[in-house]
This record gives structure tokens, C-alpha cells and sequence, in this order.
């Protein structure tokens, strides 16, 4: 049983483990063993705050080289608000702040939700947190500026926070209908007519060749769309997408990856028929046909996205409440003392030599070494502040409803090649970004094998 406790406390904070890996560069040594602040009389050492920083700074860092390569130079020193001068760096130790606030809170109402961490994984974080710290060369250690009991709290509390998202998921109890998440399925083709180097005679070339791809598929709605494109022009090609059947009082037609004016007459076609007239919008014009109106696939895909957006609503909303009424006091003098710039840089190093990080010997448990760590989505690069718990780093929206889930959505729908988009072509469960983070970690089963370094950048 213990072992069973013992490989569940170190699957749930393999993002904390992956700090063991982190590599720093000199700044000014921080006094980790300072009241950053007190939530409702509870004192909140600088050490815990810094270590959750560095976690996420380093995975911030590595997410964007792996998107961008070794040409990122500058993230937290760009300015997140020309106003105040504020950076994403400063911004980011806020928002880090408020989540260890927030998580302190959780643990307090653990009991309400019948939550506990047990003696046997209080036991694994203790084992966990002499790994960290036997991992890491003194060099490192100071630069975080925490204590093996410090580490073990930020363990203790990221396990609170995941079961407490968990008992909110439940209590929120969640449904969604057939009739608000079935999805409709749909053959476009979209001629742009727009572009500085496109003259009048151009555009209404454009619009003739579409017309004349409408004509065709008027005589024959079952012939091949693509096919019927291309005869008219090898530029042009029919893409496929998907869209919500049922308008809805609460629909931001913004969200959508396809024009209003497009999805307005789709939703009045039969299945099998193809639109009377060519669709016009301010920068494009379209031909469409109906193939399904309902896509099985697509609405299960829908309704699990809704599910999961409406739960994690429900979890920002009822966190927020909680911070929002906590006694919230911050020594804004040595929170300033924490500072992520970039010319302190974090990163996670791995090694091919073997370590026991949960302390026990079974080498047929291998651990998951995919990348998915906890935070990576909590500091927001983009400038909007999430209050609740964890930032969206990805920017996505819901575009969930409307989205295309089959080809690119529309934007790489404008055929010619022109590539003048009409939408910025969001794409369904974009909203399925970590919101809550807490169930994003790599599974670490005890006698996984991993060697934390500390490399001097």
C-alpha cells in the first residue's frame, strides 16, 4: 500500500521533480527563509516562491526554443504594458505569487472536500525532496534559494491543488447535451478577393471562376469539390470543416474559424445540398455544401471540449472567490528580491545515467519522459492575466465552436493561394489548454530511472 501511495505522490509532481534538472546562471543571492507574504496569518517563505519560479521560467524558456530554436534572445524583458512599463518577467512573478497564495488556501479547505495528503506519500515527498536536493550542486541551490523542507512544501501543496481540482470537477458536475455540442459537417471552397495586388478586373475573374465551380456543383452536389476546383483552376482546392449545428444565445460568433455570413447559410442547408448563391464576405467568396448534419466524431470531440471548458470555469470561478477573500498581505519589498529576466536563465538538463527518484529498484517501470510538466502553461506570455490559478501560454480561445477539426481551418481556405485569410482560423478545443494545471504531469512510477543535473549556463 505504501508503494502504491509512494509511486502516486511522485507521478503527481514529476513537473517539480523536473526542477532537480534545472540549471542556473548567476543573479543576486535571494534569502529564501523571508516572508514573501501571509495568506489568512500563514507566512509564505521566499524559498517556496522562487522554486516554483525557476520551475516554470525553465519550462517557459524551453517551450518557446522548442517552437523558435536557439534565436530566442528576449521574453521576460519585453514590456507586457507600455503604461506602466511592467515586463512579462514581472508580470510572471505576480502571477507565480498568486499561485502559491492560492494553493496555501487549498490546503486550508482541504478537509471541506474531504482531502488529504496520507503518511505514506508525505513519506514519498520527503524522499522526493532529498533527490531534489542531492540532485543540484551547491551553486544551484543557492541561486533557487530553498531548503529540502521548503521543497517539500511546494511538493505537499501542488499535490492538495490537483486533488482539490479534482473534488471541483466532481462537485461542478458537468453536462453537456447532444443538442449544444452537435457539430455539422461541411466542403468549402474559398476564392480570396482580396489583396493590394489584385485589380477590379481581378476580382471579378475571381468571382467568375467561383461562380462557375458553384454552377457545376449545383448540377452535380455529389461530385468531388476538389476536383471541380481544380478544373477550373489548379490553384483552387476544396477543403472540409466542421461547425456548431444549433445557434446559441450565448455563441461569440468571433470564436468561430469560418465568417458569420458562412455559417449562417450552412445552418439552413439539407444534408447532401450545396448553397444556391456564391457566399460573399469582405475578403473572400465561397462555394459550400453540407455533407452531414451531425458528425458523430466531431460532436463527441465538441462535448468533451465543452465539458472540459465549462469545468475549468468553474474551477477559476470558485478559486478566484476563495483568493478574493483571503487576508492577501505581500512584502512587496522582498518580493522584489525574486526577479525573472533574461539574463538569469533556468533550464532542465537531462542525463543518460540512471537515478532511483522515487527510491526503489524496479527497473521494468520506465519513466514517461514525454514532456508534459506541470506549469508550463502558468506564466502568460501574452499579457493576459489569469487571476485564477495558471495562465494559458498558448493564447488560444475557444474556437472550439466552429472550428474546422478535419483540414486546416479557414485562412488556409482561401484556395488561390492568394493567402489573404479570413479568420485566424482557431481550431477545435483550443480552449483545452491547460487552465488548471494540475493534471499535466509526466507519470513517474517508483524505480523510474532519471539523473537531475545541474548545468552551469
Amino acid at each position: 500500500m505504501r508503494e502504491i501511495a509512494k509511486r502516486t505522490a511522485v507521478a503527481a509532481l514529476t513537473g517539480v521533480l523536473a526542477v532537480g534538472m534545472l540549471a542556473g546562471c548567476g543573479e543576486k543571492k535571494l534569502d529564501g527563509t523571508k516572508t514573501v507574504a501571509t495568506v489568512d496569518k500563514t507566512e509564505i517563505p521566499l524559498g517556496v516562491v522562487s522554486l516554483m519560479a525557476r520551475q516554470q521560467q525553465a519550462q517557459t524558456e524551453a517551450m518557446y526554443r522548442s517552437f523558435m530554436g536557439d534565436s530566442v534572445t528576449s521574453i521576460w524583458d519585453e514590456k507586457a504594458d507600455e503604461e506602466s512599463g511592467e515586463t512579462y518577467g514581472e508580470q510572471a512573478v505576480q502571477q507565480i505569487l498568486e499561485q502559491v497564495e492560492l494553493m496555501y488556501i487549498m490546503k486550508e479547505k482541504a478537509a471541506d472536500y474531504n482531502v488529504e495528503v496520507t503518511e505514506d506519500e508525505q513519506k514519498a515527498i520527503g524522499e522526493a525532496a532529498a533527490t531534489f536536493m542531492k540532485a543540484n550542486d551547491e551553486e544551484t541551490l543557492e541561486a533557487l534559494a530553498v531548503s529540502e523542507d521548503q521543497v517539500k512544501t511546494l511538493l505537499e501543496l501542488q499535490t492538495y491543488r490537483e486533488r482539490i481540482h479534482d473534488a471541483l470537477v466532481a462537485e461542478a458536475n458537468i453536462e453537456v447535451s447532444d443538442e449544444e455540442a452537435q457539430q455539422s459537417a461541411f466542403t468549402y471552397v474559398s476564392v480570396s478577393t482580396s489583396g493590394e495586388d489584385l485589380t477590379e478586373e481581378d476580382i471579378a475573374k475571381k468571382k467568375e471562376q467561383a461562380q462557375e465551380i458553384l454552377d457545376t456543383m449545383k448540377e452535380t452536389p455529389d461530385a468531388d469539390m476538389d476536383e471541380t476546383a481544380k478544373a477550373v483552376d489548379e490553384s483552387y482546392s476544396a477543403l472540409s470543416g466542421t461547425f456548431t449545428t444549433n445557434e446559441s444565445e450565448d455563441e461569440d460568433a468571433s470564436s468561430s474559424a469560418y465568417p458569420e455570413e458562412v455559417i449562417k447559410v450552412l445552418r439552413e442547408l439539407k444534408e447532401g445540398e450545396v448553397a444556391d448563391e456564391l457566399i460573399e464576405t469582405d475578403t473572400s467568396v465561397y462555394v459550400v455544401r453540407l455533407d452531414k448534419e451531425l458528425d458523430e466524431d466531431a460532436t463527441e470531440s465538441k462535448k468533451e471540449s465543452l465539458k472540459s471548458t465549462k469545468e475549468n470555469e468553474y474551477y477559476t470561478e470558485t478559486t478566484q472567490g476563495w483568493l478574493d477573500a483571503a487576508d492577501v498581505k505581500v512584502e512587496d519589498k522582498v518580493l522584489k528580491t525574486l526577479t525573472i529576466t533574461d539574463a538569469h536563465s533556468f533550464s532542465l538538463k537531462s542525463n543518460t545515467e540512471e537515478a532511483d527518484t522515487a527510491g526503489g529498484t524496479d527497473s521494468t517501470e520506465d519513466a514517461d519522459t514525454t514532456g508534459e510538466t506541470d506549469g508550463v502553461a502558468d506564466v502568460d506570455t501574452t499579457g493576459e492575466t489569469d487571476n485564477a490559478d495558471d495562465a494559458d501560454a498558448t493564447g488560444g480561445t475557444d474556437g472550439a465552436d466552429d472550428a474546422d477539426t478535419t483540414e486546416e481551418a479557414d485562412g488556409a481556405g482561401d484556395t488561390d493561394g492568394a493567402g489573404d485569410a479570413d479568420t485566424t482560423g482557431e481550431t477545435d478545443g483550443a480552449d483545452d489548454a491547460d487552465a488548471d494545471d494540475t493534471g499535466n504531469t509526466a507519470d513517474v512510477s517508483e524505480g523510474a530511472k532519471t539523473t537531475p543535473e545541474a548545468e552551469q549556463e
